[in-house]
């Protein structure tokens, strides 16, 4: 299976998937082991993204912050978007799946924030809090699950997932 495709076993077929909230405990910066990484992707503020990844339980980047940034120019339309932690480089979200990149950007700018569905989701990196916080396996906050009549909707703060991929 692709890197970020459901598997019904994770979770009984049922999204998404819940932790506790022990996953976002203190840790050594905040909700998160480390600091924001010192360069991110599509020319996220730094300084912005690591209060709300690592100090910030409920709180968002500004409505449509995402346009503000290079993301529009500098992704390919054409192709699927793997979305990065922001604090540990791990795969969040892969978009568009399921949809064209078109309905994917009408629903975020919609909405003001990216807009992930369930097929997008990296389940083996992200989990959700009772209350809809989503957040990172490693406790990076990302955003929130707020469902409509389509289903679950992800929220989430495009400098939260601006990260780079791990070094090979």
């Amino acid at each position: 299976r692709k890197l970020g495709q459901s598997n019904s076993s994770m979770s009984g077929g049922k999204f998404p998937i819940y932790c506790d909230d022990n996953v976002m405990r203190q840790k050594a910066h905040g909700t998160c082991e480390k600091a924001v990484m010192a360069n991110l992707r599509w020319k996220c503020d730094r300084e912005n993204a690591d209060r709300i990844c690592c100090f910030n339980r409920h709180y968002a980047e500004h409505s449509g912050y995402w346009e503000t940034t290079s993301f529009l120019k500098d992704v390919d339309r054409n192709s699927e978007i793997t979305f990065y932690d922001s604090v540990t480089g791990k795969p969040l979200f892969i978009a568009p799946r399921g949809r064209t990149f078109e309905e994917f950007k009408k629903e975020s700018e919609s909405h003001g924030w990216p807009s992930f569905r369930d097929q997008e989701v990296v389940w083996e990196s992200v989990r959700c809090l009772t209350n809809g916080e989503t957040v990172s396996v490693d406790g990076t906050h990302l955003g929130h699950n707020l469902p409509d009549r389509k289903g679950n909707r992800y929220c989430i703060n495009l400098i939260s997932v601006a990260g780079l991929p791990p070094s090979t």
